[in-house]
């Protein structure tokens, strides 16, 4: 199995089976994701040097206006995707073997958890693992200490509050928060200009 066959595996939604050649691939993967976010959070880096750092981390280049404050974890990183003027703080953790997806000025506050593995409900098949996408849209702000569980999608203009526990899709322009999240509002006319 080479990195593109592994991609196109959790990216079709199969589950990875616990010991198959998926899993035994994504252990080499989590060694280098380890090894480079070690390097990325071991010492003072120049913006220039964290972006090449991060794009290293996840196969594919960030823009220029791309910004991140470490440390940041994450066990895989080639399943990310970033837009234009993103940033992400302190301490977030992304699992990204079912693919992030994050929009064009997406803020990601800290100790944000993006989660897009579960495991296999059977006891006896416990650890096989089922990935699905989060996808995160244009101008969301995720809150400090925020998780998103696999296969949620948070709409363009959201806000969703520290500590929610997001599992389902957000809509559009709405605030989230809760455990688990649920709607607050929607944000008003004068809020969106």
């Amino acid at each position: 199995m080479d990195l593109e066959a592994f991609l196109d595996h959790l990216n079709s939604g199969k589950p990875v089976r616990g010991g198959g050649e998926a899993h035994l691939f994504m252990h080499g993967v989590s060694q280098q994701a380890l090894k480079l976010t070690a390097e990325l959070n071991s010492s003072y880096h120049e913006p220039e040097e964290l972006r090449a750092l991060f794009s290293q981390l996840i196969g594919k280049p960030v823009d220029e206006g791309f910004g991140l404050f470490p440390p940041f974890y994450t066990d895989c990183g080639k399943n990310i995707t970033i837009g234009k003027n993103v940033f992400i703080n302190m301490g977030c953790k992304f699992q990204d073997q079912g693919g992030i997806f994050i929009g064009d000025g997406a803020l990601i506050g800290h100790n944000v958890v993006l989660a897009t593995l579960n495991h296999a409900r059977p006891p006896m098949d416990r650890s096989s693992m089922i990935p699905a996408p989060i996808h995160i849209g244009k101008h969301v702000w995720i809150g400090a200490n925020a998780t998103v569980l696999p296969g949620v999608t948070i709409g363009d203009g959201a806000i969703v509050a520290a500590g929610a526990v997001v599992a389902k899709d957000v809509p559009e322009n709405t605030i989230v928060g809760g455990v688990p999240a649920k709607i607050i509002r929607h944000l008003g006319e004068e809020e969106l200009q």
